[in-house]
């Protein structure tokens, strides 16, 4: 039997290629973003197979509207893709608190605003499987990026509470951290520096801005099969908490896992005399 997805952010990159491998494996797929006219190629490729929605993540009526309108013509929602976000850059004291705010706004608040707006359907299906799209930067923190780490990590935080509330209900949860994927993560329009420019942070911050001139557009992973591997594991009887996506991803993340045990285990004693009385 298809499926129906929910898909936000799909008029490029990540989203629009988990679009297009749910629309090849024969699923209907309502496809969000700020401007409809963006997603205009999907609704001609496959007229019959999509809806397009008009969505700001950050707009929780907007959030209710366009599920209100998956439902009116798809009958239910099996699968949600919170996708949408962008990547607030430069070191924690060049960024306002504007910044700070926008970038939770749409990182993690939207994927609240969407989470809520779609968990009544799931419950009353009793299924549905809902992947959060976190970054090796939800487990990994990285210099010059806290911001968008500190984001990615509250999505980690929260995808792992609602996972074991929903459980009872078939509702499964997958966080998926990408590595490096050839998208337009790092352009102007979804990587964004903080304007508050420091002195002391010169030198550092030219090297991000460097760094991610220099691989844009040139990384390694291919976004059509991350989508291809959601389809696969949207599919699953017993789907993962986590898919790690990129070679990359994996080699940072099970470092820091490897180094955060031998760091825990080094002060395991000092960890233990905190214990009281038994």
């Amino acid at each position: 039997m298809s499926k129906t997805w929910f898909i936000t952010g799909a008029s490029r990159g990540l989203g629009a290629a988990i679009a297009q491998a749910a629309l090849a494996a024969g699923d209907n797929v309502v496809i969000s973003a700020r401007r409809l006219e963006q997603l205009d190629q999907f609704v001609a490729q496959a007229p019959e197979q999509t809806l397009a929605v008009e969505l700001d993540v950050t707009r929780e009526d907007q959030a209710v509207a366009a599920v209100e309108a998956a439902i009116t013509r798809f009958g239910r929602i099996d699968v949600l893709v919170n996708n949408a976000g962008y990547g607030q850059l430069a070191p924690f004291e060049e960024n306002t608190p504007s910044d700070a705010e926008r970038q939770f706004a749409t990182n993690v608040f939207g994927v609240f605003n969407l989470c809520r707006a779609a968990l009544p359907i799931m419950r009353k299906q009793r299924s549905g499987h809902i992947f959060n799209v976190s970054s090796v930067a939800g487990v990994v923190a990285m210099g010059g990026a806290a911001l968008y780490c500190a984001s990615k990590f509250a999505v980690e935080g929260f995808s792992e509470s609602l996972a074991q509330e929903v459980s009872q209900f078939g509702i499964t949860v997958t966080l998926v951290e990408p590595g490096v994927f050839r998208t337009d993560f790092l352009d102007p329009s979804s990587a964004v520096f903080g304007a508050n420019g420091l002195e002391d942070y010169a030198a550092f911050t030219a090297r991000i801005r460097a760094g991610s001139a220099a691989n844009n557009h040139r990384q390694t992973g291919d976004p059509a099969k991350l989508g291809e591997a959601l389809v696969q594991i949207a599919n699953m009887e017993t789907p993962p908490l986590r898919y790690v996506a990129g070679s990359d991803a994996y080699q940072a993340i099970t470092s820091k896992l490897d180094k955060m045990k031998e760091q825990i285990e080094q002060w395991r004693d000092l960890s233990a005399s905190s214990d009281g009385a038994s």
